[in-house]
């Protein structure tokens, strides 16, 4: 633990991730946009890294938690970034969740300067990020992977290598495919449920530990139920990912339907004002083109 560890993107999920390995004791160095932020951590016991070429200098191991893709390669290829400004060496361990491709491309960029990078994209969202109990999809070598176990194992319950750089984030595409569908069938069976005169509560505790149940749904039909789609996930973030989804898929060959469908649920509800709202809010969809309430009486 005598290692700084570099800490850039403090958001909803980075800055109780970045938390939990300053309880474990790890020295961090962290940057952000975000002033608050960064206070919030350097009042938590970080140091406050001036610049992100501040932080590539000054840690050999630099773990980044960005929006998407663009942002990445900003902070990783573009002036007074990793690249330009890390040590030979240095891993760069990349838990943002972006398209396959972009991930490759650093990885390549990278590797021609000695340095390093794994992706390593996470699931579970603000409650799971706080209680270091993410699921974390590893792409890159394996001596790469095992030199960034320690903070896997702090951050997350899980953490598993699924194939070379790029793997983390193809898993993780396949994790967020199943768990939009997972909720906009929950939404659908609800309100079919709703429409037809049954208590819908009852419906989900009925049916919660049978082969519909899922992990999906014990966390989002409570929440449909309360009308509470306060933001673990936001739906903008899930449209980023399936966007992310559907280009890989089409460069891939493989045909998406059903995540295309989804999709048009999710640009729908961002057009109404939806898009900083818990990807749980599907179910307002449902209400929306029904008339009816999901909500529990």
């Amino acid at each position: 633990m005598n290692k700084k560890v570099g800490f850039i993107g403090l958001g909803i999920m980075g800055r109780p991730m970045a938390k939990n390995l300053l309880k474990a004791g790890y020295s961090l160095k962290v940057y952000d946009l975000n002033k608050a932020a960064v206070a919030d951590l350097v009042s938590a016991g970080a140091e406050e890294g001036a610049s992100v070429s501040e932080v590539a200098r000054d840690c050999s191991l630099i773990i980044t938690m960005l929006p998407n893709s663009p942002h990445v390669k900003a902070v990783v290829l573009g002036e007074g970034g990793i690249l330009e400004s890390a040590a030979e060496g240095t891993l760069v361990v990349d838990m943002s969740s972006i398209a396959p491709d972009a991930s490759k491309e650093m990885e390549k960029a990278l590797s021609l300067k000695k340095l390093r990078m794994i992706d390593a994209p996470v699931s579970g969202g603000e409650p799971k990020a706080i209680d270091g109990s993410l699921a974390i999809m590893v792409g890159g070598n394996e001596e790469d992977f095992n030199e960034a176990k320690p903070l896997f194992d702090i951050m997350g319950a899980s953490a598993l290598l699924v194939g070379p750089i790029g793997s983390g984030n193809t898993c993780k595409l396949t994790n967020q495919i199943i768990v939009a569908l997972n909720i906009a069938a929950l939404s659908e069976g609800l309100l079919l449920a709703k429409k037809a005169g049954a208590d819908v509560e009852k419906v989900f505790n009925a049916i919660k530990g049978g082969l519909a149940g899922s992990t999906v749904m014990n966390a989002k039909a409570p929440m449909i139920l309360e009308g509470n789609f306060k933001p673990g996930f936001k739906i903008d973030l899930h449209i980023k990912d399936l966007t992310n989804a559907l280009d890989t898929g089409a460069a891939a060959g493989a045909p998406l339907p059903l995540t295309a469908s989804v999709q048009q649920m999710l640009q729908v509800l961002k057009a109404d004002g939806e898009g900083q709202s818990d990807h749980s809010a599907i179910a307002r969809y449902y209400e929306k083109v029904s008339g009816t309430a999901i909500r529990k009486d």
